[in-house]
């Protein structure tokens, strides 16, 4: 199973390439620009916040840290954030993704504790966990691709290759 789901997160991994080459050919104040009825703002909050889930569910929610002591983007990084540092904290996504996968190999349907915003204790499974971060990425991908849109740009296809 966990090479399964490995070719999986891999192939995400390869779409993401190709919004990254995109986005890299825009210039840094439309990917900064805030565009009103997204829930994010702008291209680079919105791909930060992606990143910044994936590191706290399948991290440290996975990993029984409390939410509190979890650093997610500070507005003063999102302020000076480009691609290449999106790119890093999806490094460290990644990093985290394979972790969790190692970790729970075999055991993605065992029942997974812990605080969260809205109650002290909640459970799941990590294949809920994976399913929800991995799902969440493609919504605010198409998201980033409305964006671009909107501020006078066409998005490539991210979706199949």
């Amino acid at each position: 199973m966990k090479e399964l789901l490995k070719t999986q997160y891999g192939l995400i991994r390869i779409t993401r390439e190709t919004l990254f080459a995109f986005l890299g050919e825009l210039p840094p104040e439309k990917l900064r620009a805030d565009v009103p009825g997204f829930g994010s703002g702008s291209i680079i909050r919105t791909h930060i916040h992606v990143a910044d889930c994936y590191r706290y569910w399948l991290g440290s929610f996975a990993f029984g840290q409390k939410r509190a002591d979890f650093a997610f983007a500070t507005k003063e990084e999102i302020a000076e954030a480009d691609v290449r540092a999106v790119r890093d904290r999806f490094k460290r996504a990644d990093e985290t993704a394979d972790r969790f996968l190692d970790r729970y190999d075999g055991r993605m349907l065992e029942s997974v504790t812990n605080e969260v915003k809205w109650q002290p204790e909640w459970s799941t499974t990590p294949l809920w966990l994976l399913t929800h971060t991995e799902t969440h990425e493609f919504h605010h991908k198409g998201q980033i691709a409305a964006m671009a849109r909107l501020l006078g740009y066409e998005p490539p296809n991210t979706d199949l290759e």
